[in-house]
């Protein structure tokens, strides 16, 4: 990647970073530390592993594009904290992290290659969200006491996740980039930018898309192993929140948090286009812990940390842009 586009993405994301630390509460967040102990230490670290799940997911899809040489997965890791870093920092999500994915990985694969990776490794996380959600639904129903609200409330989820499984299934199976750019056209104001793209890289688009229907047709086993993969990430991401909570409540079990979890990445997803998902998480977990009949106290507490958890990972995920060693490349096989 240049070096101008390097700075650009650089200087956008510390400024956005810088913007949402000044709003916080430090006396709070001392507080909040203090408390959390060495626990908030195993929670940064975790992260360091969970990563590792995602980088692994995006490393199968671009192996199963043929692609002539070996990828550096050091190298990889690097540019996924630093894609999900600029991700939590951009209003409306992908807007920072992927075209940031794509601008590094393109010279040394080319551009379709790289942009097919991007939008399948996309599509794979997002689709093993709804798979999230959907058996999570599954669990709260298998452990918890039901009542008539939230009956209803987990049959508009499983709608939703059914609804949400079905378009990436077809999008896996004909493809998703000139489908997407295509609702982009009947949008106002998009519409002048999205129509003249669409008819001048009809081509380039329609090999991408050729290239996503490839992996679910012709390499089922890599496409359920990225699945896999993504989604045992968002598992294994559950014990962030059992590890905070194991400061106020030592008889919390793994399978709360994972409900816990689920819920409150629901509601926080649903308002993507706040940066770092502001409020939205804090809601999110409120209502779940409320909802589990855990005191508001104990949702406050473990959205406090997680927060100051994320400013951390998103200011690593920025200073690893720049980092730009030449030997992290594609390595020869």
């Amino acid at each position: 990647m240049k070096k101008k586009y390097q700075n650009a993405f650089f200087l956008f994301g510390l400024t956005v970073l810088a913007v949402m630390v000044s709003q916080m509460d430090f006396e709070e967040v001392w507080q909040g530390l203090q408390r959390a102990g060495y626990w908030f230490f195993a929670v940064v670290v975790l992260w360091a592993f969970l990563y590792i799940f995602n980088t692994a997911a995006w490393w199968l899809i671009i192996r199963s594009q043929h692609v002539p040489s070996s990828l550096n997965f050091f190298w990889l890791y690097k540019i996924t904290v630093s894609g999900f870093a600029l991700n939590y920092a951009t209003p409306g999500g992908l807007m920072g992290g992927e075209p940031y994915r794509i601008m590094s990985l393109a010279p040394y694969i080319g551009t379709e290659r790289a942009t097919s990776s991007v939008i399948l490794y996309v599509m794979t996380h997002i689709f093993s969200h709804f798979w999230f959600w959907l058996l999570s639904v599954i669990l709260y129903v298998a452990t918890q006491p039901m009542t008539v609200f939230m009956a209803m409330l987990l049959s508009a989820i499983t709608a939703f996740c059914c609804l949400g499984l079905w378009f990436f299934i077809s999008g896996y199976r004909k493809g998703l980039a000139v489908r997407m750019l295509n609702v982009l056209r009947h949008i106002p104001y998009i519409k002048r930018w999205a129509v003249p793209f669409v008819e001048t890289h009809r081509s380039q688009l329609d090999e991408i898309d050729l290239q996503i229907a490839a992996l679910h047709r012709q390499d089922f086993k890599t496409f359920c192993a990225a699945v896999l993969l993504e989604l045992g990430c968002r598992i294994a991401s559950a014990l962030e929140i059992m590890f905070i909570l194991l400061v106020i409540m030592p008889s919390v079990n793994y399978l709360q948090c994972i409900l816990i979890l689920a819920f409150t990445s629901l509601f926080a997803n649903l308002l993507f286009f706040i940066p770092l998902q502001l409020g939205g998480r804090e809601g999110g977990f409120l209502m779940s812990a409320g909802g589990l009949g855990m005191t508001a106290s104990a949702g406050i507490f473990v959205a406090l940390i997680v927060r100051i958890r994320e400013l951390i990972w998103t200011a690593i995920g920025l200073l690893l842009i720049k980092i730009d060693k030449k030997t992290a490349k594609i390595a020869d096989s």
